[in-house]
């Protein structure tokens, strides 16, 4: 009889433990997800610049027309960044773009945890 109940307990510590574990991954999974989209918009936004500076634009204000493009993809990714904070410079002599943009996104995991993330490209 002690063997019986000694048999549940252990069962039921086991369901319990099992549970926690269950908890556990997916709060895991749900903190990996939370910091692992800004990091990909960031790595998505970096390589779509590079592209964008790569297509042929034509026309006066060629700063301007690439700030614009930049800005539209950025929206596109949801990233929270202002066209202000593009800054778009050619160089005349060399034929050089120079783009630098900056921005920062606050991870929040359940009001426990939170962390602000800063990116430049």
């Amino acid at each position: 009889m002690a063997q019986d109940e000694q048999n549940r307990e252990v069962s039921t510590l086991r369901k319990v433990l099992s549970f926690f574990s269950l908890v556990v991954f997916i709060l895991l999974v749900y903190a990996g997800f939370k910091f692992g989209m800004p990091y990909y918009r960031y790595t998505a936004f970096k390589s779509d610049v590079k592209e964008i500076i790569k297509i042929p634009v034509e026309g006066a204000n060629l700063t301007e027309q690439l700030s614009n493009q930049i800005y539209e993809r950025a929206k596109e990714l949801k990233i929270p960044i202002e066209k202000k904070d593009i800054k778009v410079t050619v160089g005349e002599k060399e034929k050089t773009i120079t783009i630098k943009a900056s921005w920062s996104e606050e991870v929040n995991i359940v009001g426990i945890y939170q962390r602000t993330l800063q990116f430049t490209i």
